[in-house]
């Protein structure tokens, strides 16, 4: 369902071209009237609730992210709204809910790099910095080739996984 027509996709990206970051009201008002000729077609809520997430409007965003997501998202749109969902729930302080729902992303989507950093930052909220530095490090260690860490993305990428396992002891 969440399938764009070919005008449905120029119109999200006029409004992504006029978005003014420290001023989302036109671009809130121009995702809303898309979705008021389009109701309840998953990808216009959710790019309302961005809209409103932008803005820091986090509460009005929740309940559209959720609204999205039950209208059925999939894809690239349905992982990065679960992203964005579930860094809006740790801007509430909702901490359990947002781990929920990136865990199941990170189901969802095993190879999302976005999933797992949004991941880690709520693990880090949660005072679990061993996990989050595990999944960054993890992230980072992958690309090696791209960065001068070349020889030591094997150790960093073990060094990762012993920081998610808990710092399990060698002589167990």
């Amino acid at each position: 369902m969440d399938d764009l027509t070919p005008d449905l996709e120029a119109a999200i990206a006029i409004g992504y071209e006029r978005r003014d970051r420290a001023n989302m009201a036109p671009t809130i008002a121009y995702f809303e009237q898309l979705l008021g000729a389009h109701p309840d077609y998953p990808v216009l809520v959710y790019e309302v609730a961005g809209a409103y997430d932008t803005a820091g409007d986090e509460a009005k965003a929740k309940g559209l992210y959720e609204r999205a997501l039950q209208l059925g998202l999939d894809g690239e749109t349905r992982r990065r709204c679960l992203c964005q969902y579930g860094s809006t729930l740790r801007w509430l302080g909702e901490l359990t809910a947002s781990l929920e729902v990136l865990q199941r992303a990170h189901v969802e989507f095993p190879d999302s790099e976005s999933v797992r950093v949004f991941e880690a930052l709520t693990l880090n909220e949660l005072g679990r910095s061993d996990e989050a530095v595990g999944l960054l490090l993890g992230i980072v260690a992958q690309h090696g080739e791209v960065t001068d860490l070349g020889r030591y993305a094997a150790g960093l990428a073990g060094l990762a996984q012993w920081l998610q396992d808990g710092r399990l002891d060698d002589e167990d």
